[in-house]
């Protein structure tokens, strides 16, 4: 699976599609359908699901803003996939008020946990829409690479009230609600009832290196993504990644 977007924003995304990929080809596999059913909870404009139905893959897309929805039925229709791709305004909180209980192959709770009130709830939810066997990638924002972030930049409080702080906030202008250590994640998964597959650090590097480099040296690039992919599964970087992607599944 390429990853559809600019060669540049390629590298936020990498580690996240080369999981699902393999995922997928393992779900395909034990279903013995080359199409399956995928659940994207906060998957707004479809970042993940247009991609996914041009795979062939039935996508249904749970969001609670209209606009995005809206991006997603336009972006679905210039893709050719609309006949793949189902909006639907909701939320991961009140999920089975629009979506199917036990009815997924794949569901993909990315940049959500973020936000919601209870986490443990929203997987929960997610986790309970899986089919047997079913798979959840689960993407948030990482706490370690926030507090890297704020120190490299010289904003030394504001890392270490990102690394006391219960959610990993780091002040009033902090787009961000809360963050994740990989073991509060994995926690959160296991408690949901599913197990803990693999866990992978995304964006280790790619967020604290000058764009400028990767844009004008020669091969820079495709170096970077190589690195990426190499430290991502490596248990020593995940303390400082941007974000954690856990990868779990239901026995």
């Amino acid at each position: 699976m390429s990853d559809p977007l600019r060669p540049r924003a390629s590298l936020r995304t990498a580690v996240v599609w080369e999981v699902l990929r393999d995922a997928l080809g393992r779900r395909v596999k034990a279903a013995g359908s080359d199409a399956l059913d995928v659940l994207d909870t906060g998957g707004g404009s479809g970042k993940f699901a247009v991609p996914l139905a041009r795979l062939g893959h039935r996508v249904t897309v749970v969001d609670p803003s209209p606009n995005a929805l809206f991006a997603l039925e336009r972006r679905a229709a210039e893709a050719g996939v609309a006949d793949r791709v189902r909006g639907l305004q909701g939320d991961a909180d009140g999920l089975f008020d629009v979506a199917e209980r036990g009815g997924y192959d794949l569901v993909l709770c990315h940049d959500v946990l973020e936000y919601v009130d209870e986490p443990a709830d929203s997987v929960r939810n997610a986790a309970a829409a899986l089919r047997p066997a079913g798979t959840l990638s689960l993407l948030a924002a990482g706490l370690g690479g926030a507090v890297l972030a704020r120190a490299l930049s010289g904003r030394f409080t504001e890392a270490r009230q990102a690394l006391t702080d219960p959610s990993g906030h780091w002040g009033p202008g902090d787009p961000v609600t809360r963050r994740f250590t990989a073991e509060q994640l994995s926690g959160l998964v296991t408690g949901a009832g599913l197990e803990v597959s693999a866990v992978h650090g995304v964006r280790v590097f790619a967020d604290l290196v000058p764009g400028v480099l990767v844009d004008t040296e020669p091969g820079a690039l495709d170096a970077l993504l190589k690195l990426e992919l190499s430290a991502a599964e490596l248990p020593a970087f995940h303390s400082v990644a941007t974000q954690l992607h856990v990868l779990a599944e239901r026995d």
